[in-house]
């Protein structure tokens, strides 16, 4: 079984010392002192430890089952969830209207890690249905908000997004799921797959939200409507009823993420209601994706996080050689892993990965916060630093993971150590929610010019601003401020370069890629210099050290890869447009 601790520490220093959330002028967030966050997230966190690692391996082994029908969770699921439930923990943003604590959307941030660093495919279940909540709450009519959002934010129902088909993957345009008009209601025909979490055990209902297509629907995806498709009938009164004309097909045999339910769905004149204007239903359903992409971000990290804890206590314990410079344990017949050099680099790789990560992730958390309280200007970073949370810190998490097997060497590749499961489940984070491919093209060919180019103007009037402000530091100056100023240039160029290409889209497009990597290693460049910034205050101090060793780690080894990334990018679209698309 694999232990997890929760980085409470570590949270706490982020958003008390280096994020000062309770000094921000954000609503809720004048209530956020230390103490009232550590109850919330050491409890989350206990529960994470206690109750939902121990399933990990569990889910991972025994998998979900579809039995006449119905689709059984693995032991131990349905009583964690409902230990959840009851403590009110599914809610822990939600308006306190329909049954939330009401707390920032930054703390649900911080306790989302814990749970799906402890155990991923089942904290999936409660993040859909966060993300069903979030489109209701947004679009839905005051009725429909009466009839759903309780049930939802409680978890006695779950919900689920139904957007992929056969043969509409990433393009939705090829959508082909029929919403007919019943009366005062549709029926909607056709067939979903990769449902995550589309049946279970663990709740009352299910509530599917779906994309589909009305009759008068003009082609393309400004024809695609989205609408409330519930497992059980609801009536006016809330009260269940019959079950809806929907079934699973199948469960998916998957790579990973095994405890979680990813389903064929079959919708056979299924009865649903309309969530939204007709047609308008991507618009409503990236209420959700949206959302959904922070959280991808956030499970990226999460893997990244568990498996380098499990890294790191194995370098320390396994002994195996003698470190060159001398014998660090000379009484015993061989010094810990951690002697070695290599060994060393990859714990550091992903630890400097992990704790950048986390401030990250927690910053734009904080910026969605001040969107849902009209800043303007945070919606706009939010807008352009998506994709990058999304992309770059599930392709990063997963190298991580894979960082941390080889940690191990062969006991790695070996189940029972539990490492392999980090690598096997942090791999669909870079697919699902939009393919990390895709978010590098949303990155460029649309976020990077957005407003005029507004947002990514302000991103680097911060990284300008910080710079500025501790330029006379010479504690930062050559170790941190120097390489984030490099980084910043790098990342400038390269948008200049689009734009000096703009009339040759390959050339865009073909460094994409590198471009959100650019992007992401200068955000974590910035987070590191600014938690470096507040450990300089108190150097003597164990967990400060740490910090600033670390940083300089990060500095020093990683955040150089910006001008490789940068000579990629100038490279344009020659290197990857020229073979012949036969000779593939």
């Amino acid at each position: 079984m694999a232990a997890y601790t929760p980085p409470l520490r570590d949270v706490d220093f982020l958003l008390h010392d280096v994020l000062r959330i309770q000094d921000q002028p954000i609503p809720g967030y004048a209530d956020l002192d230390r103490a009232t966050t550590a109850a919330v997230l050491e409890e989350v966190g206990r529960i994470a430890a206690d109750v939902l690692a121990p399933l990990n391996a569990v889910g991972d082994r025994e998998g979900c089952r579809l039995e006449n029908g119905v689709v059984r969770t693995p032991p131990g699921f349905a009583d964690a969830f409902a230990l959840l439930r009851e403590g009110g923990w599914t809610g822990i943003d939600c308006d306190p209207a329909y049954g939330g604590l009401g707390l920032p959307f930054v703390i649900h941030a911080a306790a989302g890690e814990f749970q799906s660093a402890a155990n991923m495919a089942f904290a999936m279940y409660s993040g859909l249905t966060h993300g069903a909540y979030s489109a209701i709450h947004a679009h839905g009519t005051a009725a429909q908000k009466a009839t759903w959002l309780p049930p939802l934010v409680a978890c006695r129902w779950t919900g689920t997004m139904n957007l992929t088909e056969p043969q509409a993957g990433t393009d939705l345009a090829l959508l082909r799921t029929r919403a007919e008009p019943d009366g005062d209601g549709y029926r909607l025909t056709g067939q979903k797959i990769f449902i995550s979490a589309g049946d279970h055990d663990m709740a009352e209902n299910i509530v599917h939200l779906v994309l589909a297509r009305l009759p008068d629907a003009p082609p393309g995806v400004k024809g695609i409507s989205l609408f409330i498709v519930p497992k059980i009938l609801v009536d006016a009164s809330g009260a269940l009823g019959e079950r809806n004309a929907l079934s699973v097909g199948k469960i998916e045999e998957k790579m990973g993420i095994h405890g979680n339910a990813t389903c064929v769905m079959n919708y056979d004149g299924a009865r649903g209601e309309l969530l939204g204007a007709p047609h308008q239903g991507l618009k409503a359903m990236f209420t959700m994706m949206n959302e959904a992409r922070a959280q991808v971000g956030m499970q990226g990290l999460s893997q990244a996080a568990g498996a380098c804890q499990l890294a790191a206590a194995y370098a320390r314990d396994r002994l195996q050689g003698r470190a060159v410079t001398g014998p660090t344990n000379p009484a015993g017949p061989a010094d810990p892993l951690l002697s070695h050099p290599d060994i060393r680099r990859l714990l550091l790789d992903q630890r400097s990965f992990v704790e950048g990560a986390r401030a990250f992730m927690l910053w734009a958390a904080t910026l969605i916060d001040a969107h849902k309280a009209g800043d303007a200007d945070a919606g706009g970073l939010v807008s352009l630093l998506t994709p990058v949370v999304k992309g770059y810190l599930t392709d990063r998490g997963f190298d991580c993971a894979v960082q941390a097997q080889q940690v191990f060497g062969g006991h790695g590749y070996i189940e029972e150590t539990g490492i392999a499961q980090f690598v096997r489940d942090a791999r669909i984070a870079m697919i699902y929610e939009g393919a990390n491919g895709v978010q590098a093209l949303d990155l460029v060919g649309r976020k990077l010019g957005q407003d005029g180019g507004k947002p990514i103007m302000a991103f680097f009037a911060l990284v300008r601003g910080f710079l500025k402000e501790n330029d006379g530091d010479p504690r930062l100056k050559a170790d941190f401020l120097d390489p984030l100023k490099a980084a910043s240039k790098d990342l400038q160029s390269a948008a200049e370069f689009f734009l000096q290409n703009i009339r040759d889209p390959d050339a865009a497009l073909a460094g994409s890629t590198d471009f959100l990597h650019l992007f992401g290693h200068t955000c974590l460049g910035l987070m590191w210099a600014r938690m470096t910034k507040v450990a300089l205050a108190n150097p003597d101090d164990d967990f400060a050290r740490a910090k600033l060793a670390t940083g300089r780690y990060f500095m020093s080894r990683v955040l150089p890869a910006t001008g490789l990334h940068l000579a990629r990018i100038r490279s344009g679209a020659a290197p990857v447009m020229s073979l012949d698309a036969d000779a593939f």
